[in-house]
């Protein structure tokens, strides 16, 4: 008895340190966030709003439903995609300000950045509330490659 405890033990220990993050199981990534296009941010025009952007990526082999999915900063803005399915291996640019939305850009529809260049962090996750991926950054090249 003392034995089969003892391999209890040793399986729950194993697996917890070969357990995945959360965000590992999950085909929609982060890819690439800018965070600080060039140029001045004052005024914010809508034009350079929307040369902030986030860009996800399914990195699977089959079409992911979106609808409900949120994406979030350390500020807790956040955008809800609508209706949305992205294809394996396609990727959806998701903008700050406004804009008509299609299969390969949605726009967030807001007035300011969202993104602080000295550091921020983008979380996402799915219509049920699972965390499925973040990405974050310090103070840098106005650019994150996730």
């Amino acid at each position: 008895m003392r034995i089969r405890a003892l391999l209890v033990a040793c399986l729950v220990v194993a697996s917890s340190l070969i357990a995945l993050p959360a965000n590992a199981a999950s085909a929609i990534q982060f890819r690439k966030i800018q965070y600080d296009p060039s140029g001045s941010d004052t005024p914010a025009t809508n034009y350079q709003l929307n040369r902030e952007y986030v860009t996800m990526t399914n990195t699977g082999t089959t079409t992911r439903t979106l609808t409900g999915w949120t994406v979030r900063d350390l500020a807790n803005h956040v955008y809800t995609f609508p209706s949305f399915k992205l294809g394996p291996g396609k990727s959806v640019r998701l903008h700050t300000g406004k804009g008509t939305n299609d299969s390969s850009n949605l726009y967030w529809g807001r007035g300011w950045y969202v993104w602080n260049n000295t550091g921020d962090k983008a979380t996402s996750r799915d219509s049920s509330g699972a965390l499925r991926d973040t990405c974050t950054w310090g103070d840098g090249s106005g650019i994150r490659y996730c």
